[in-house]
């Protein structure tokens, strides 16, 4: 992904809106991963058919699953809160690129003998296709900028 997300000139209106409509995409899907129903609507909601979805630890392909994916990664933890900044993003025609601090806490299960928290700062980025749905992500990936504490175990 190129880290240059900024347009070069002002968007138009129709610009504007679709990147208006993409930054709540993602917005959306950064609320409903601690406080959601991930179930196979939430991903028919958020994602294109052939989306792909990388977390620093694993990988997941394709819509079908996803949730379960997405359910599993998180029941590693007690609980979680994503804290995500304003999107950023450029629309062309029929895709659009996003990028976006996400600020991760991350509560570990009681009786692990951990510190009780799991903190990571990411960079999200991807991009989304406007499909007969309205507009769906299709890649999203997460950089590690920096953590603090410690990750779960490995399984």
């Amino acid at each position: 992904m190129t880290s240059n997300f900024l347009p070069a000139a002002p968007a138009g209106a129709g610009d504007a809106a679709d990147a208006a409509v993409v930054a709540h995409l993602v917005g959306r899907y950064l609320l409903t991963l601690d406080d959601g129903e991930l179930d196979d609507a939430w991903a028919r909601g958020l994602f294109t058919e052939d989306a792909v979805v990388a977390f620093p630890m694993s990988r997941h392909e394709g819509r079908a699953g996803l949730a379960g994916w997405h359910r599993a990664s998180l029941a590693a933890f007690a609980a979680t809160q994503h804290l995500g900044s304003p999107a950023v993003v450029t629309v062309t025609a029929e895709r659009a690129l996003f990028c976006a601090n996400v600020l991760t806490t991350h509560v570990h299960h009681p009786g692990g003998g951990r510190p009780p928290l799991f903190r990571a700062g990411t960079l999200a980025s991807g991009a989304a296709r406007r499909t007969a749905a309205g507009w769906r992500i299709g890649e999203l990936s997460f950089r590690v900028l920096f953590t603090e504490g410690e990750p779960p175990a490995r399984r």
